[in-house]
């Protein structure tokens, strides 16, 4: 299981690094969602850590891209940290239930040849199915962060087992939304292979703690099958 760390510093990708994580996430503001973090911080990240860094390209709480003027500075966001040269772009733009395939276009072009995640918007669509089946309009996109809807994690391992088997080949269904050890157990028989945490590797275990390498190291030992 790949675990991937949700980072907003350059110490927590240092310490998500340390603990054997295989990707990090970097945003800020963890406690609303998580934003884009400064070009900055994408900079230093990129070159303290060799593992991949995706980063989040959100500037208001919910997930619709707002007017003219926010999606054009959501452009110029996701052009600017492709620059830096990171891995990936995080992203998701809904309306009314669905894909803002508005949005997603014009982020995604001025992000190009970024690949990119799509984030836990997904959570928000009214058919999640067939909005996998959708994908294939963006060849960027390799990864859905999701929780496999509401319930136990025995019924959303069942859920994410069926998303994955729905997706394009070249799209990865990543596990996301309150993983912990326990979960990481639960999901041990699934077809799950990527999981994506934040306050179970923090210390203290909320929005504002900083990532330990030692509860990294506890969960990507829990994901081994």
């Amino acid at each position: 299981m790949l675990i991937e760390v949700i980072a907003c510093s350059v110490d927590d990708a240092v310490e998500a690094e340390r603990g054997g994580a295989g990707r990090v996430e970097l945003v800020r503001e963890l406690g609303r969602g998580g934003f884009t973090p400064p070009f900055e911080l994408v900079r230093d990240v990129r070159r303290a850590v060799t593992i991949p860094v995706r980063v989040m390209v959100r500037e208001a709480d919910g997930y619709e891209a707002g007017g003219v003027d926010a999606l054009e500075r959501l452009a110029r966001l996701a052009a600017g940290i492709t620059a830096v040269g990171v891995d990936g772009l995080v992203m998701g733009f809904v309306y009314a239930g669905r894909i803002d395939l508005a949005a997603m276009d014009a982020v995604l072009a001025a992000g190009s040849p970024a690949r990119a995640t799509f984030h836990h918007a997904f959570d928000e669509l009214r058919d999640p199915v067939a909005a996998l089946r959708g994908l294939a309009r963006w060849p960027l996109i390799d990864r859905v962060l999701t929780s496999g809807g509401p319930g136990g994690w025995d019924r959303k391992a069942a859920m994410l087992d069926r998303l994955a088997a729905a997706v394009p080949p070249t799209v990865t269904i990543l596990a996301g939304g309150g993983v912990d050890a326990a979960v990481l157990r639960a999901l041990s028989t699934s077809s799950i292979t990527e999981a994506h945490v934040g306050r179970a590797v923090r210390v203290p275990p909320t929005a504002d703690g900083v990532v330990s390498s030692e509860k990294v190291a506890e969960l990507v030992e829990a994901g081994r099958r």
